[in-house]
């Protein structure tokens, strides 16, 4: 009796001594296993209540090493799939800042559109008026060149040149304005 007695505690000492022995390896192995520093020292932790705890009928181990890296790999998937669980469903700040986020241009942004727009207005009012006519009735209005010519009463190919003649013309301005 006092033999099985003797053993139990043996074996116990001899897997803790084993752990020790390995501990750094284990970490390391359990980060690259779970992905996180954190998680791996959990499971670390976890692995040595678990060993320190070892029933006295624990059947003999003949490799205490890769009886500790069973347990320990056992105990990282369950921190790890519990982990995934509680965030699987937890909202971050991030989450929130990013779903309430100002979707508005900044005010440099608006007075920039503002002066390009202006640019714009001059650039149009020192354009012929069917020229004018057919790039307003294509870009503000989104009429094709078929309806553009049944209201300024000209061949679709003569709206063709209204249009290239507008934004060359425009092009130029900005440049020179510029």
């Amino acid at each position: 009796m006092t033999s099985t007695s003797s053993t139990a505690p043996q074996v116990q000492d001899e897997i803790v001594t084993a752990y020790l022995r390995h501990w750094r390896a284990l970490l390391a192995m359990l980060r690259r296993r779970v992905g996180s520093q954190e998680l791996a020292e959990d499971a670390l932790q976890e692995t040595w209540l678990r060993l320190s705890t070892l029933s006295p009928q624990t059947p003999p181990i003949a490799d205490h090493r890769a009886f500790i890296l069973r347990v320990a790999g056992n105990i990282a998937i369950d921190l790890a799939r519990r982990e995934k669980r509680h965030t699987g469903g937890v909202i971050t700040d991030d989450m929130v800042l990013n779903a309430i986020a100002d979707t508005c241009p900044s005010p440099e942004t608006i007075i920039i559109d503002r002066d390009q727009l202006r640019f714009l207005v001059l650039a149009l009012t020192k354009l012929a008026p069917k020229p004018r006519a057919a790039l307003l009735f294509n870009r503000c209005d989104g009429l094709s060149h078929r309806e553009i010519a049944g209201r300024l009463k000209v061949s679709e190919s003569m709206v063709a040149r209204y249009l290239a003649q507008a934004l060359r013309h425009c092009r130029d301005f900005f440049r020179d304005e510029r």
